[in-house]
Parts: structure tokens; C-alpha cells; sequence
């Protein structure tokens, strides 16, 4: 005998569609506001990447006899630029020269006659400027970074000086520190913690400890700006996080005068000193390899500028995808420094000099959640 097949009755029908709809436009809502997160994130469409014969090209040159005349090396919507720039470090002008079509590859021998040239070992990249040659004073991105600036005075001196000298005194009600450990946070935080090398613009280790903390709200936004970019297909890299007042002092003491735009006054103290302060980058989850920038990380040049004109259109998006990630969540970018960011809530919290091998929760040390 075959089982009589019971169907619902219409009135059931009609209640699981009923209860099924807002359900269903529910989803559709968080997948449309999902989908307008991501555009509103994204600096426009993704440009092409440049023929890897033209990467180790692009820079910045100048006469090797120091002049204000800097030309820079650039690509801008498939065509290879010479910009001029003319006046001081933060304040210079940038003027278009001269281009050269994307499938025109640059020369490979040092007989070259065109504008780019090797010099006669093969090795170097020049720049021919009517009939001056104008070396590539720029680094390579991928190339191990190169000291940036002679310490005025020996890093281990100014350590020493440095640890026996107090943080500025500050008046006022600050916020307990709640300093928490960025790669307990997610493994797609990854560290490169320069100022624990001597890879690093002093060419001297200032930390102890490869380590990077924030204050919680800001690593907790941080997390979020990464929960962001990774669906796109990137991690961030940690550079640098809470400072130790004393370092920001060596760092002071150490750089000459026209290099104190990109360091911090420690008689005010840091916005990495209150935790508060993180440098980073992209990196790419795939491949685990990071990704380029229109320079290079503490590189005291206006490559570090935020706006710099320089570079390719692939780095300059990926610089500004970041900037975006970050400010959304309440990061701000230093007007000096593109991989540079410091949290909304900066001013709440004290200057803070404690070293890493010396934090502990009587400290401000904190606990993931």
C-alpha cells in the first residue's frame, strides 16, 4: 500500500514564505552593504603592474654635486614620466618634462645614447639631462634599506644618555594603558620590526624585542581595518607600534637638522610614545611577499609623503588602499610619512617609557580578548 503524500496546507505555505522573505532581503542587505564597503574602500580600479624591465628605473635622480633640481622617474596611466621637482623637501613643485611610451624598454648596455643610461660598469642608473649625467639616489624596492642618515653622534652614546633622561611632565587626566600584543590578535598580522636590526635608517638595533603593541581601542581598530583588506587579498605588516619615549630621544639626538621633519620632538613626546601610533604596510596574502610602495619605509626623502607624485600607478593605489583601510576606522596618515597612522584617540593617553622586555600587566600590558 503506498503512503498517502500529505501536502502542507496553503495557509502553512504562506507563512514560511512570509517568514522567509524578510530573512532572504535580510542577507541581500548585508551582502549589498558588504559589496558598497568594498568599493567605497577601494581607491578606483586596480591598475596594471609595469614591465619588470622598467621596475629598478624608477626613482629619483640627481647631479651628484647636491642641487635643489631633482628629477623623478615616474609612470602615470601606462606612460613613463620625467617629472622636474624644484625647491625644498616638503615644499617642492613637480613639472612634466618628458615621457616615454610603457613598450619602450629602458636601455640594457652603458653605450645606450638615450636619456636613461648605465654607467660604464654596467651597474649604476643614470639620467642624461642635456649633458649632465644624474645619478639614481633612490633605492630599489625589495633592496635591503640602506642607512639613511650618519647619527650626529654614536647610537650607543645616545642610548646611554637617552635611558638616563625622563619623559616630559604632563598635567592633566590621562586613560589607564591597556597595551595589547598585535599578533595575538590574528595571524594575518605579520611583524618587520626594523628598529630591533640594524636595518633600520640609524644602522644600529634601538629595540631589544621584535615585538608591536597598541592600546586596545586601537589595535581593535586596526583588526577591523584588516578584517577589511584581507577578502581583497592583504595582510598588514607591522614596522613599528608603542615607542618607548627613550628611543624617540635617540632618534631626535641622532638625525641632523634637515631630517627633523620626519622625527619626533621628545620634549612632546610621540603619538607612538602614548601607543597610539603604528607604521605599516601591505602585504600579500598569497604570497606572503610585501607590496610595493612609491618608497620605501623611513626613507627620509618626499617619497615618504603621502601625495608623492612618484612611483607607479599600481604602488600609488596600494599606498592609497591602505591610507583608506586605516582612516576608516579612525587611523589619520602623518602628512610626512605614508606608512605612518595615528589613532583618533592619541591625546587620551601618557607618554609611556617602559621598555618591551619590562612590560607586564602592572604596566599596561593587556591580554587579547
Amino acid at each position: 500500500m503506498t503512503a498517502r503524500k500529505h501536502n502542507p496546507p496553503a495557509s502553512l505555505l504562506y507563512l514560511q514564505a512570509f517568514l522567509a522573505a524578510p530573512v532572504a532581503a535580510l542577507l541581500l542587505g548585508l551582502l549589498v552593504a558588504q559589496a558598497q564597503d568594498f568599493a567605497a574602500l577601494l581607491p578606483g580600479p586596480k591598475p596594471p603592474d609595469i614591465p619588470a624591465a622598467w621596475k629598478p628605473w624608477i626613482g629619483e635622480y640627481r647631479f651628484v654635486p647636491r642641487t635643489q633640481t631633482i628629477y623623478v622617474l615616474s609612470e602615470k596611466d601606462g606612460v613613463i614620466w620625467i617629472l622636474e621637482r624644484k625647491g625644498t623637501a616638503d615644499e617642492g613643485s613637480y613639472k612634466p618634462i618628458e615621457k616615454f611610451a610603457l613598450d619602450q624598454l629602458p636601455p640594457a648596455d652603458p653605450d645606450h645614447g638615450g636619456r636613461l643610461q648605465l654607467d660604464p660598469s654596467g651597474e649604476h642608473r643614470i639620467l642624461l639631462m642635456g649633458d649632465v649625467g644624474n645619478p639614481k639616489i633612490t633605492p630599489d624596492f625589495g633592496a635591503r634599506t640602506q642607512v639613511m642618515i650618519k647619527p650626529v653622534r654614536p647610537v650607543s652614546e645616545l642610548r646611554a644618555e637617552a635611558l638616563s633622561n625622563s619623559p616630559p611632565r604632563e598635567d592633566g587626566t590621562f586613560r589607564r594603558p591597556e597595551l595589547v600584543e598585535l599578533t595575538t590578535l590574528d595571524s594575518a598580522i605579520h611583524l618587520d620590526i626594523r628598529y630591533a636590526t640594524t636595518n633600520d635608517f640609524l644602522g644600529a638595533p634601538v629595540y631589544t624585542q621584535a615585538r608591536a603593541f597598541l592600546q586596545r581601542p586601537a589595535a581593535e581598530a586596526l583588526l577591523r581595518a584588516l578584517h577589511k583588506l584581507q577578502p581583497l587579498g592583504y595582510g598588514l605588516l607591522i614596522h613599528d607600534a608603542y615607542r618607548p619615549w627613550y628611543v624617540t630621544k635617540i632618534f631626535w639626538d641622532a638625525t641632523p637638522p634637515e631630517g627633523k621633519i620626519f622625527v619626533a620632538d621628545p620634549s612632546q613626546g610621540s603619538r607612538h610614545n602614548r601607543g597610539c601610533a603604528a607604521d605599516l604596510t601591505l602585504y600579500d596574502l598569497a604570497s606572503g611577499k610585501p607590496i610595493e610602495m612609491p618608497g620605501t619605509y623611513d626613507e627620509m626623502s618626499p617619497r615618504s609623503f603621502p601625495d608623492y607624485p612618484g612611483g607607479t600607478s599600481l604602488e600609488r593605489w596600494h599606498r592609497d588602499l591602505l591610507r583608506r583601510a586605516m582612516e576608516s576606522e579612525g587611523f589619520t596618515v602623518y602628512e610626512r610619512e605614508w606608512w605612518h597612522f595615528d589613532y583618533k584617540d592619541w591625546r587620551e593617553y601618557p607618554i609611556l617609557n617602559i621598555k618591551f622586555e619590562d612590560l607586564n600587566p602592572g604596566q599596561g600590558l593587556a591580554k587579547a580578548h
